[in-house]
């Protein structure tokens, strides 16, 4: 039902005089096909206008593992995963981003993001782990940005599972209902992560949620079977074959409830409606199968060693925790365990899907998806979580748990997600100026020339002209764009290009307000970059990969904008063996004597109070076309800094050459290859050496 304009007129009035509607008209106002649960708070966007203003960046390629040829490339990605996923979106939308089997998008999606809960986690050192920072509503819009990017990403017979624990899982299923429909809620799937905790004021938390969702009514879904528990065997195994000793449950043979009805005939002097054929109930007589209880039918014996599991139930209390000495174990906060990925994995996606997790962290998604044939996609914004990955997908072994033998990793591809610094972005020299152009505008960077003009790329698969204010600025007397400029371009190129020509500049350059001129039959659009979209970006101080100076920091929820460019820091070192504080075995040691790193926009250098962490590839193996950082350790800046700026470790770990990488807060790094003899190593053990300096790098 409508409403007429004198309807809409009476309400009107009412509303600007602050009067009750009537109730007449709240079904037609509110119809219960539009009243949906929503979960309401300050500063919550528009999804239009997320999906819109989110900036994609490029995927700058760093290292390659593999094959580069080969026609996929599993791929892992630094970066801030919002603008990440706006790029893999662009992707998926131009068709380069497909399942094994054609279909567009990622088949499954896990993703174990910071809980956000102040909760301590402890690390190694049973130092605290990390700490969430972002709170409520902030919390809140951060993951519903996410999940918006996710359900676009997803196929249309694609899952979701979102791993998460009690404190805010409530408000996250409120958010996943609103965005993939609450129809498409499969399961609450409770993970028993320990045995027992001790809280005197309250019941042990031992359980962590993972919500389970669907982007529509047709999904993969693969039969999981699960060992049965002591319990189970008990309570439904609870008979046992006198001749051979072996367990069985009594299944039913009745037909009653069984669809498209059953088979009446009389077996042993006993008529019934049986749920198998005369011949059947004959062979199980004769293969001792059936169960004569004292009263009643027959049942049928289902031996335990022939049972083969027990279908996936939504509590999961089967699953061993990592512990310090488990093979799969990465020294990584709030690593999962195999296992539990494994599960997810197999039940939802088959061999050759695309599995993304958003928030890769230690890399156990992507180490469990190659052991189970998928593709797979992993983004983190923390360098520490990218190394670990790539350490931890160039040692993989071929069971689940990291037990068996070696296997070799199918290619893949680091990335770097450029962010780019917008607090200088008024000082931006012309080709930075017009990458930045392209990319807000979602063009892709493709240079090439028409009637030989320059053109700077190409959007929807039409050419884009970025106009150089530089060279042609807007004057008191002069607006450079004019429809005469637009019919001077026609007249050069309008016969060489198909129906339309976009052209990017400040708005201030156009002396048209249409969206677009049309000179024949070609349309010349304007794609106007607002003065004060310009203005704000300088005013909104666009972040930058941030990354931990401790291990409490590690996984941080930081929200990251825009581009960056790389400047490594400048490094002073010293290195040397001797013997440290309370220790009575000589170890070598690393000494940091000056560091240097760009700062804020208002900063020049900055000193080694920018310093994140410190990582050390004992035994760099310098291949001829591939060398590798296998990282072994890594040390933040604040363990540094009570060690007086020295990184000591055990000499007999040392190989012929060491790997020095070091890492700002802003994620720059710079790499010092340093041989053994800098360490000055003595070869009389009762000898203590002295350091030598090591070049500056950068």
């Amino acid at each position: 039902m409508s409403l007429s304009r004198d309807e809409r007129r009476r309400l009107a009035d009412l509303l600007m005089q602050g009067e009750d509607l009537p109730r007449d008209y709240e079904y037609v106002l509110f119809p219960p096909e539009r009243r949906e649960c929503e979960l309401v708070y300050g500063d919550k966007e528009r999804r239009e206008d997320i999906i819109a203003n989110v900036m994609a960046v490029p995927l700058q390629e760093a290292s390659v593992f593999g094959d580069a040829n080969s026609a996929w490339s599993n791929r892992l990605i630094f970066g801030d995963n919002l603008q990440s996923m706006k790029t893999l979106l662009e992707q998926k939308r131009a068709g380069h981003l497909t399942n094994a089997d054609g279909t567009p998008g990622v088949r499954l999606i896990y993703i174990d993001p910071p809980f956000a809960t102040k909760k301590e986690f402890r690390g190694k050192k049973d130092q605290v782990a990390y700490q969430d920072k972002l709170q409520g509503a902030q919390f809140i819009e951060f993951m519903r940005k996410r999940f918006i990017f996710l359900h676009e990403l997803l196929s249309d017979d694609g899952s979701i599972f979102v791993h998460l624990d009690t404190k805010k899982s409530h408000y996250l299923k409120v958010v996943l209902d609103e965005i993939f429909g609450e129809s498409n809620f499969r399961n609450e799937i409770i993970w028993k992560r320990q045995s027992a905790h001790n809280d005197s004021t309250k019941c042990g938390a031992i359980h962590d949620t993972i919500l389970f969702y669907c982007k529509s009514n047709r999904w993969v879904w693969n039969e999981v079977l699960t060992k049965p528990s002591p319990d189970y065997i008990e309570q439904f195994f609870d008979e046992v074959e006198v001749e051979t000793n072996r367990r069985y449950a009594r299944g039913d043979l009745s037909a009653g409830g069984l669809t498209g009805g059953g088979y009446t005939y009389e077996f042993m002097g006993v008529t019934h409606t049986w749920r198998c054929p005369k011949p059947t109930m004959e062979q199980y007589h004769s293969d001792g199968r059936l169960h004569w209880p004292k009263k009643g039918v027959p049942r049928l014996k289902r031996y335990l060693d022939e049972f083969e599991g027990v279908s996936l139930q939504d509590i999961w209390n089967d699953l061993r925790v990592i512990h310090n000495r488990s093979p799969e174990r990465v020294d990584y906060p709030t690593q999962k365990p195999e296992a539990l990925v494994e599960r997810i994995i197999r039940s939802s996606s088959r061999p050759g899907d695309i599995v993304l997790d958003a928030f890769a962290g230690s890399g156990t998604t992507t180490a469990v998806a190659e052991k189970l044939g998928r593709r797979w996609i992993g983004i983190d914004v923390g360098k520490l979580a990218i190394y670990t990955i790539q350490k931890r997908m160039l040692n993989l072994k071929k069971e689940i748990g990291q037990k068996g033998k070696r296997l070799h990793a199918k290619p893949f591809t680091v990335y770097n997600a450029g962010l780019y610094d917008f607090s200088r972005l008024r000082n931006l020299p012309w080709q930075d100026w017009r990458f930045f152009a392209l990319k807000l505008f979602e063009a892709q960077d493709e240079p090439h020339t028409i009637g030989g003009m320059a053109m700077d790329g190409k959007r929807k698969g039409h050419s884009v002209l970025v106009f150089n204010h530089f060279e042609n600025p807007v004057t008191e007397d002069t607006i450079p764009i004019d429809p005469g400029m637009v019919e001077d371009i026609h007249n050069r190129i309008g016969d060489k290009i198909d129906d339309r020509l976009y052209i990017v500049a400040p708005k201030g350059c156009f002396g048209w307000q249409q969206d677009y001129l049309q000179f024949g039959d070609v349309r010349y659009y304007a794609l106007r970059i607002p003065y004060l979209v310009i203005q704000g970006l300088h005013l909104r101080g666009f972040t930058d990969l941030r990354q931990p100076n401790n291990e409490m920091a590690v996984n941080d929820l930081i929200e990251t904008y825009g581009f960056d460019f790389i400047e490594p820091p400048v490094v002073g070192l010293r290195c040397g063996c001797g013997t440290q504080e309370g220790e009575l075995i000589d170890h070598a040691y690393l000494e940091i004597t000056s560091f240097e790193t760009r700062g804020d926009a208002t900063e020049a250098n900055c000193g080694i109070e920018n310093l994140s962490m410190l990582m050390l590839d004992f035994n760099y193996d310098t291949k001829p076309n591939q060398p590798v950082f296998d990282f072994d350790v890594a040390f933040y800046a604040d363990e540094l800094k009570h060690s007086n700026w020295k990184a000591w470790f055990p000499l007999e770990a040392l190989g012929a050459q060491a790997m020095a990488v070091f890492i700002d807060v802003h994620g720059n790094e710079s790499r010092v290859l340093i041989p053994r003899a800098e360490f000055s190593i003595p070869s009389d053990d009762n000898t203590t050496a002295g350091g030598a300096e090591v070049a500056t790098t950068n």
